[in-house]
C-alpha cells in the first residue's frame, strides 16, 4: 500500500511543475498495481483541489477531483476517524517540519500498513519506516 501526498498529486496534474516526469512515472507504476491500493486521505484530496483551482482554475480542479474520486487504483480515505490519533502525530512531528496533513499520512499510513508514501517533501525521510516514492 502507498500514501497519497498533495505534492506528488499537484505535480502529477500540473505539467509544468518541476517534478511532473517524476510524477508521470510513479503514477505508471501506481496504476500497475505496483504498491496495491493508494490511500487518498481526505486532507490531501482537499489540498491538491484547492491547489489546482488556485494555480489554473475551478474547472481544471474538477476534473481532476472527478478524477481522483473514480479512480479505481485510489482508495479515498475519509480523516476523521484518524483525526485525534492525527493530532498525537502532529504533537511529535511537527519539529520535524512536518504538517499537520502530513501528520494525517503518517496516522493513517501506520494504522493502514502502508510503509510508501508518493511525495516529493523531504521532510517526510524524517520519520522512522516511511519509504519515500519516489526515492
Amino acid at each position: 500500500m502507498i500514501v497519497l501526498d498533495s505534492s506528488f498529486l499537484v505535480a502529477f496534474h500540473n505539467t509544468r511543475d518541476v517534478h511532473h516526469q517524476a510524477a508521470a512515472a510513479v503514477m505508471k507504476r501506481l496504476v500497475a498495481g505496483e504498491w496495491g491500493v493508494a490511500l487518498l486521505p481526505e486532507y490531501v484530496f482537499l489540498e491538491v483541489v484547492t491547489v489546482i483551482a488556485a494555480r489554473r482554475d475551478p474547472p481544471a480542479a474538477i476534473a481532476v477531483a472527478e478524477t481522483l474520486l473514480r479512480a479505481r487504483e485510489v482508495e479515498f480515505v475519509p480523516c476523521s476517524a484518524y483525526f485525534l490519533a492525527t493530532v498525537d502525530t502532529f504533537r511529535r512531528v511537527a519539529a520535524m517540519g512536518l504538517s499537520f496533513v502530513d501528520a494525517a499520512i503518517v496516522t493513517i499510513a501506520r494504522n493502514r500498513g502502508a510503509p510508501h508514501v508518493a511525495t516529493f517533501d523531504g521532510d517526510f525521510a524524517k520519520v522512522d519506516a516511511m519509504t519515500l516514492v519516489p526515492s
